[in-house]
């Protein structure tokens, strides 16, 4: 991994703390290619995707061209995470959503493999915009049972969930043989969920932030975390300046 990133443990493996998110607004695929090859050259280890981001095969573009120029020697220099879409959060479409992602992807193996949100949708095109009416009960027993399958077959180094609550934490801790290693959620520091960070920490689960500075200039969420008056004391400290994010 890349020196001055801090790693924690995790099923027998290293994830980098600092993380590269890949969903966005819209743009040329070649421009992200670029934007993903620039992180990996400026230290990026940790590249985060999902299904449901589009980004998969453009993530995948960028991991072949930055063993092309040599950025990395090879594949494993990198920690990267994907999720399983509410679409195919069913037992029997776990193993060929994971297969599709990995085939998207153009790897063998995912070093984190994620329940995206603890919900089912019906079978339908994948979107973030759905009605009520498509959501379904996620059978969480079986449904995990695919996943601990997908850790198996050596399909993805560790599993785990994202967006789910203690209640959901603690409902999949009694039905799991293999328990998720991480926790997917919004935090930030105007937004902390000190009962989940809590909670996860005393179930040895590694809380993983998504939208860390509140998703500033992103096109949605909020600008008051770059905002923040302590934040900005922090960089002016330490010789910062922020920039406004893709």
């Amino acid at each position: 991994m890349a020196e001055g990133i801090p790693e924690v443990a995790l099923s027998g493996q290293k994830m980098p703390v600092v993380g590269f998110g890949t969903a966005s607004e819209p743009m040329p695929p070649d421009q992200k290619v670029s934007i993903f090859l620039d992180a990996i050259e400026a230290g990026y280890r940790h590249f985060d995707t999902a299904m449901a981001y589009g980004t998969e095969q453009i993530l995948g573009r960028a991991v072949e061209e930055a063993i092309r120029r040599g950025l990395i020697k090879s594949r494993d220099e990198l920690f990267i995470t994907s999720k399983l879409w509410c679409t195919y959060a069913h037992h029997d479409l776990v193993l060929p959503a994971i297969k599709k992602t990995l085939s998207n992807l153009g790897l063998e193996y995912l070093d984190l493999y994620l329940i995206h949100w603890p919900i089912r949708l019906e079978h339908k095109e994948i979107s973030f915009y759905f009605d009520k009416a498509d959501i379904l009960p996620l059978e969480m027993g079986p449904t995990w049972e695919a996943m601990e399958e997908c850790q198996r077959l050596g399909l993805t180094k560790s599993i785990g969930v994202s967006n789910f609550t203690c209640k959901k934490l603690t409902q999949l801790l009694s039905l799991a043989r293999i328990p998720p290693a991480v926790n997917q959620v919004e935090l930030n520091i105007g937004w902390q969920q000190k009962k989940l960070t809590d909670f996860c920490k005393e179930k040895g689960i590694i809380v993983c932030a998504w939208s860390p500075l509140g998703a500033y200039g992103a096109g949605w969420g909020s600008n008051t975390v770059m905002e923040n008056s302590v934040v900005d004391q922090i960089a002016q400290a330490r010789g910062r300046q922020k920039h406004r994010l893709l």
